[in-house]
């Protein structure tokens, strides 16, 4: 990994984790400071984030960190529809029975009762990622993967800080009906399933008409 990439994801993972707030602003000297490196990376590592839109350049002033807001995860959730029903319309009828029971190995750790959001996020993204994976598209796995990568800085934001956070498995009640209706071959019971799931995003609700 270079200098580049690694100051990348450090800044990344502090936005995510709250240490930078929607609206803060960041500038070239106290990101070196702070990760002790040249200027060199720390820009480049800005400008890719700019590209990204996490950040947003201000001359003059610094980079400031995006706010997400309901619509952009609307949109969001829209896409995943669109890509994760797409492909399962096309291939649900094609899972072996190693391809579900590797589902089921993940869902087990989806629904198990933990208080750690990050724990339960990667397990619900890769929940998805094996849905996709398992219909044989890299490129819409690829898609998938980058659009959840943006629905983690909205989990931090909507989500994490939320006081009534009690059970998380209950935003992934619905991945056990879209594995049923895998076995069944049921694609009915799989697309209005996975439309709940994702209608249940980060205990917010109605992103889908």
């Amino acid at each position: 990994m270079s200098l580049k990439d690694k100051v990348y994801n450090a800044i990344l993972d502090d936005i995510i984790s709250l240490e930078y707030h929607p609206g803060d602003i960041l500038n070239e000297r106290s990101l070196i400071d702070r990760y002790q490196c040249s200027k060199s990376p720390v820009r480049e590592a800005l400008m890719t984030l700019c590209s990204e839109n996490v950040l947003r350049n201000i001359p003059r002033y610094g980079y400031e960190v995006i706010r997400l807001t309901e619509d952009d995860i609307s949109e969001m959730i829209q896409f995943r529809l669109i890509l994760e029903s797409g492909m399962l319309s096309m291939y649900y009828n094609s899972f072996t029975a190693e391809q579900i029971g590797e589902l089921e190995e993940i869902d087990e750790k989806c629904q198990s009762d933990s208080s750690d959001v990050w724990t339960h996020w990667a397990h619900n993204v890769e929940f998805h990622l094996k849905l996709i994976e398992s219909c044989g598209s890299k490129f819409a796995m690829e898609e998938l993967e980058r659009c959840m990568n943006r629905l983690k800085r909205a989990y931090a934001q909507f989500y994490k800080n939320k006081n009534d956070i009690k059970l998380l498995s209950t935003d992934t009640k619905h991945h056990s009906e879209i594995i049923a209706g895998l076995k069944n071959k049921n694609s009915t019971q799989i697309l209005k399933n996975l439309t709940a799931d994702l209608n249940d995003f980060g205990g917010l609700e109605n992103y889908i008409v």
